[in-house]
């Protein structure tokens, strides 16, 4: 974590992009007095060495003040937590369906490989996996929205309708198509990577020990297959929470859906680092978090790795 808020900042630090023009606009900067000039340097830390800035940063946060955000002009603690209530929910969905539906396809073609249905979900696997996000999403808006009209256009709540009165519903309707091109994205990998799997786990001895003993395809499937193709499934599908965060941030700027991606995308393009800095170690902590609960679930789903590791313990 440490690693990340040092990278992120000296990035951010080194960006081309100058935070008063960007925040302020050339227009207003032409006609601005030098002195008000050297007094947004001043605010913005433009001429404060990097090292200085990181060091009063991470002062800051150690006591923790994650500071404030320059383009939101709100503390960025606040701005974190309003905008990962939305990304939360959003990538969660993604994740969920992507990784329900790559583990269903990737078995059923595995089982039925060479047939036309392993044909055609290494087709689509393969049109999604070299397809653009932000094209992906361009085209949900043209078809869903724009001709249609079941969703709307955008955003996280309908438009003129205040904060407080927006309906569980309401915010739900306004989600569904971020969340289906998000998680549509995300099933090849899964997919692919379980269909394999599955062909090697029927290619194996015991499982033509199994036929050969009479074994039907759905004793295959419930007593052999699934139990050996569920842990790299689980692997990869934690594995990918940050390329649904990665895919999050596209299709957040399409739809404008104000999350974390978007957020991030607006504080890159202000040099806003303390914003940047903790959107990263966001998503660095849903990563490491992740991980963490795949080598829990491990245990759960195979006991022989409890019995393994209990044996490395007493050794």
């Amino acid at each position: 974590m440490f690693a990340v808020s040092v990278i992120t900042f000296v990035l951010v630090g080194l960006s081309p992009i100058d935070p008063v023009q960007a925040n302020v606009g050339q227009n207003a900067l032409l006609g601005m007095s030098d002195a008000k000039r050297a007094q947004l340097a001043a605010h913005w830390g433009v001429d404060v060495p990097i090292w200085e800035r990181y060091a009063s940063w991470l002062g800051a946060v150690l006591a923790g003040d994650w500071g404030t955000s320059l383009r939101f002009n709100a503390p960025v603690a606040q701005v974190v937590v309003v905008r990962a209530g939305n990304s939360l929910v959003l990538m969660a969905t993604a994740w969920v369906l992507s990784g329900v539906l790559g583990f269903a396809l990737g078995v059923a073609a595995g089982m039925r490989r060479g047939t036309l249905l392993d044909r055609a979900v290494r087709c689509y696997c393969y049109v999604l996996a070299s397809t653009p996000t932000f094209w992906v999403g361009l085209l949900a808006l043209m078809v869903f929205s724009v001709g249609l009209g079941w969703f709307p256009l955008g955003f996280s709540a309908p438009i003129g309708v205040p904060a407080a009165e927006v309906t569980v519903f309401q915010s739900l309707h306004c989600m569904v198509l971020p969340a289906l091109t998000l998680s549509l994205l995300g099933v090849a990998n899964i997919a692919l990577h379980t269909r394999e799997k599955t062909v090697d786990v029927l290619e194996s001895n015991y499982v033509r020990f199994a036929r050969a003993r009479g074994a039907s395809d759905r004793q295959l499937l419930w007593g052999h297959v699934l139990r050996n193709v569920a842990l790299p499934a689980l692997t990869l599908q934690f594995a990918s929470i940050s390329e649904i965060f990665g895919g999050s941030v596209l299709v957040e700027q399409v739809f404008s859906y104000p999350g974390l991606g978007q957020a991030a995308v607006t504080a890159g393009l202000g040099g806003d680092a303390p914003l940047l800095v903790a959107i990263a170690l966001v998503s660095a902590a849903l990563v490491f978090g992740g991980n963490l609960v795949a080598n829990v679930l491990y245990g759960v789903i195979d006991p022989r790795i409890r019995a393994g590791r209990a044996g490395d313990g007493r050794g």
